[in-house]
């Protein structure tokens, strides 16, 4: 498979048929596996062997999953977990000590955040911040006691871009760890370990499932870091159901063509609230006055499904707009077939006071739209409407 296109691969990488010949995979929905006899048990948990022991350390299904992700992220290897955040403490947790610090992008998701500030002070594990167009600063912030460099890009929910191959240079030169949070993108648009990156993390709930039916997360890599991620997870417990990878593998198949409709959705979107007399700004990557319209399109095939925008009036105007949306759902999700709607002051950055929402460019009236695959026409219909 490795010469052939993204989408072949995730169409045509799967299990080997069993003796039903089954064209489709079926699911193995079962908590562990029988070994022939004592000898074969006690190699298989010496690892003399490999193979499927117990689901929480792996399972066909999940191994299907994470082989395709790896394929498209050009990675080495990679365990799956049961959502996107159980990913990234997962992650985090498994390659941190106490005394280690973590240099992060200011612009990430709420519940990252959240570790970093509430839980991980427990354990002595710090952290400073950069801004978003402040990547410059990164140097100054490292430490003797610094191990990673983390970032999302495009971010959330600003949707601003960080030069992955930038990152990638500081990483490679301070011998940190460069962890990558690829959800707004997915492997189909960005894969960022072509530009350095040691690790990337997907909540696979979003793009990847396309349809908000199942929560799940992926970590991919260098082998011998995500052996150290597993080691943590088979322990720890938080391993991805085989009901969910099975989903999800079928989900892949999938992914190019679906993503491609949400890209071409989001930028008529885009070009649509950039010209309205009641928005003060829009960012979408590959809209040409993005400040970093061309790093964007230098490590994106396209600029992805999330469109952020400020209401003109602030909070009212913003509470106004959303009791006014008629078609498009109110909810915290994204990646949807179904266009999102969601107000993060109020919702997934809630949790920040307004001091460090202003920080990640979040105010009162920023509204975070995540485009699906409805008409264009009927999507722009409501949005307007609304704002009218």
């Amino acid at each position: 498979m490795s010469n052939t296109k993204f989408e072949t691969k995730a169409i045509r990488t799967q299990l080997n048929r069993s003796e039903n010949l089954e064209h489709s995979v079926p699911m193995y929905v079962t908590s562990s596996f029988v070994f022939e006899d004592a000898e074969d048990m006690r190699a298989s948990f010496a690892e003399e062997k490999e193979r499927n022991i117990y689901s929480r350390y792996s399972n066909p299904n999940s191994s299907e999953f994470i082989e395709k992700v790896c394929l498209m992220e050009g990675a080495e290897d990679g365990f799956a977990f049961a959502s996107g955040m159980a990913a990234v403490f997962s992650t985090l947790a498994a390659l941190l000590n106490s005394g280690d610090h973590v240099i992060s992008s200011r612009s990430i998701f709420g519940s990252t955040h959240s570790l970093f500030n509430n839980f991980f002070p427990k354990w002595n594990i710090g952290h400073s911040y950069f801004k978003c167009g402040e990547e410059d600063k990164i140097e100054g912030l490292i430490t003797p006691n610094t191990k990673i460099l983390y970032a999302e890009t495009p971010t959330n929910p600003g949707v601003d871009v960080l030069d992955l191959e930038y990152l990638g240079k500081i990483a490679k030169k301070h011998q940190l760890i460069l962890i990558i949070d690829n959800c707004f993108a997915s492997p189909y648009l960005q894969q960022p370990i072509k530009f350095g990156a040691d690790l990337v993390i997907h909540s696979g709930t979003k793009l990847m499932d396309g349809q908000g039916r199942v929560l799940a997360g992926i970590t991919v890599g260098s082998k011998e870091l995500v052996d150290k991620v597993y080691r943590f997870s088979r322990i720890t417990g938080p391993a991805l159901s085989p009901f969910n990878a099975w989903v999800l593998s079928k989900s892949l198949e999938t992914l190019a063509v679906r993503v491609d409709r949400h890209c071409e959705n989001a930028l008529k979107l885009a070009e649509f609230l950039e010209g309205h007399e009641k928005v003060n700004w829009v960012r979408y990557p590959f809209l040409k006055s993005h400040p970093k319209h061309e790093v964007a399109k230098k490590q994106m095939k396209a600029g992805g499904c999330v469109v952020a925008f400020e209401v003109k009036g602030g909070l009212e105007a913003g509470q106004k707009f959303f009791n006014s949306i008629k078609m498009l759902s109110l909810s915290a999700n994204l990646g949807d077939s179904r266009s999102i709607v969601t107000h993060p002051a109020s919702t997934t950055h809630s949790k920040l006071s307004v001091e460090e929402r202003a920080e990640t460019g979040i105010t009162d009236g920023t509204v975070r739209v995540s485009v699906g695959l409805e008409h264009i026409d009927d999507i722009i219909a409501d949005i307007q409407q609304a704002l009218g």
